[in-house]
């Protein structure tokens, strides 16, 4: 029996035996590669080459299942310097729908269970238990970005997250701004961390314990939709808590919505209007886990027949696959386009082919090396547009891009979505 999802690993023998090292989780595909300089996908691979990329990882990870190798100094190296992007998982399955970023999650449950996972992870899984938030910030300070106190009850609960919370506060008060001008909000009674680099580490069983709370939290509001202007909250809430709980997004019982999903309808419907002129060109910045990362989750159970053919195959009960192509992508560049004065610039990796910031896993924190590459990489892409700023929808995206800036001499300014639309408000 396959079940969607799992994070264990002997459930992915199959998709670790059929991996053909064609390169996709690599390269990009040769029809969409933009020019000779921007043509990795894996921000892994170009810093380190042959030895740290996913077609290596999955073969780890079936060497492990089937007891045919011990343990070795450089194991764990390989499985946590990767930004776990998802930029692998859609380059194969425009050919063959292997489940490579599964594979990775649980190879990565797999070495947190035999307790390999780099020492400098437990200062952010200390924090999130202790603090409630990944800073290890006092937590009754998770507010006071606030001006003023938001609705006691509302249909829409604003999930801040830490970032925007503690330390791009800017981002909290621009999206207090304009949720406010789409008819006000609410907050959840004790908002804490979503858990995000917790999964994205592999620390599975504490990533629950944020789960449960939260969940338990939003359940008590009554509300029917919750916003968040976080990229990794947003992915975390509609794809990995009813991944964990083994159930849809759509059975979670509230919609799941990045800000600009809110944003979009409202302007193409003439209710929002965004007045004041923004004079500046800007590239636009495809978040991993508001594009590739967010397609809604489907729960599946079934079976791999002969020549790894699915039952049910199709009609109703049939597996669904997230290619990465159906993430949030539009409603970002269609507000930008209706900015007075934007001209919005569209990098060489766009969409699902996106080059990550390098800002989470938990790599900036053991391997900075590897997060100052990724994000250096992106920088000199944003370079050859011409653009005086680039915008994001995370407030990791942010932090990592302004980190980037202090070791680089091109300088742009760098902006979350959300302040943008807020100046034009």
């Amino acid at each position: 029996m396959i079940v969607t999802g799992s994070l264990e690993l002997k459930d992915y023998m199959y998709d670790m035996r059929r991996c053909m090292r064609c390169a996709s989780c690599r390269w990009l595909d040769h029809i969409y590669m933009p020019d000779n300089r921007f043509v990795y996908r894996c921000p892994s691979y170009g810093k380190y080459y042959f030895s740290k990329v996913a077609y290596g990882r999955v073969k780890l990870g079936l060497a492990l299942t089937e007891n045919r190798l011990d343990d070795t100094p450089g194991m764990m190296d390989m499985v946590f310097q990767c930004v776990m992007c998802g930029a692998c998982d859609s380059g194969c399955k425009r050919n063959l729908d292997l489940e490579i970023m599964n594979s990775l999650e649980a190879l990565r449950g797999y070495m947190v269970q035999k307790g390999r996972y780099p020492k400098a992870h437990d200062k952010l899984i200390n924090n999130i238990a202790a603090s409630h938030n990944k800073f290890g910030a006092p937590h009754e300070n998770r507010t006071r970005w606030q001006s003023a106190k938001p609705a006691e009850k509302s249909d829409t609960v604003y999930f801040a997250g830490c970032g925007a919370s503690y330390t791009q506060t800017k981002i909290a008060q621009s999206t207090d701004k304009i949720l406010n001008a789409l008819g006000g909000y609410m907050m959840l009674p004790d908002e804490q961390c979503c858990g995000h680099p917790l999964f994205a580490m592999g620390q599975y069983d504490a990533f629950v314990k944020q789960m449960e709370h939260n969940l338990e939290a939003m359940k008590k509001t009554g509300a029917k939709r919750l916003v968040t202007a976080c990229a990794e909250c947003y992915k975390t809430w509609k794809v990995d808590y009813p991944r964990m709980k083994k159930i849809n997004t759509s059975d979670l019982g509230f919609e799941v919505l990045h800000i600009t999903e809110v944003i979009a309808p409202k302007l193409a419907d003439g209710s929002l209007e965004l007045k004041n002129k923004v004079d500046l060109k800007v590239a636009w910045h495809d978040p991993c886990n508001l594009g590739r990362m967010s397609e809604p989750f489907k729960s599946w159970q079934g079976e791999r027949g002969q020549w790894g053919c699915l039952e049910p195959a199709e009609g109703f009960g049939a597996k669904e696959f997230n290619r990465g192509v159906n993430g949030v992508y539009e409603e970002p560049r269609n507000i930008l386009s209706a900015i007075k004065g934007i001209e919005l610039m569209e990098l060489k990796r766009h969409h699902e082919f996106s080059w990550c910031c390098g800002g989470h896993a938990g790599v900036p924190e053991a391997y900075p090396e590897l997060a100052a590459y990724s994000v250096e990489e992106r920088l000199e892409e944003v370079r050859t547009t011409g653009a005086e700023a680039i915008v994001s929808a995370c407030p990791y995206c942010k932090e990592s891009f302004n980190t980037g800036l202090k070791n680089y001499d091109h300088q742009v300014k760098v902006y979350d979505i959300t302040e943008i639309i807020a100046e034009a408000l």
